[in-house]
């Protein structure tokens, strides 16, 4: 898995590439230093799968962002990671762009 970070003030983007499971998920999680973040947004344009370890990393993001009173979104999944949103009931807990 590859991650790109780009910081723009208060924005957080986060560019994820490859495989985001078990093995990964830490690398994520190592990421999420969101002190002054008000926007995150998670950028899976190249994300080729996610796993439960994945969805996990996702909702401690949203859960220091809401506390923060900021945002978070996922933009660009692609139908396999927009399925698993779907089914697991996350597709109406995240903001899916």
């Amino acid at each position: 898995m590859k991650i790109e970070r780009e910081l723009d003030g208060a924005r957080l983007v986060l560019k994820v590439e490859g495989r985001l499971d078990t093995n990964t998920s830490p690398d994520l999680e190592a990421e999420l230093k969101l002190d002054g973040v008000r926007e995150l947004v998670f950028d899976f344009a190249e994300l080729e799968y996610i796993s439960s370890a994945g969805l996990r990393v996702l909702m401690i993001a949203q859960k220091a962002m809401m506390a923060a009173g900021g945002s978070m979104s996922v933009s660009s999944p692609n139908a396999g990671v927009k399925n698993v949103f779907d089914i697991t009931g996350l597709s109406s807990v995240f903001t899916i762009m």
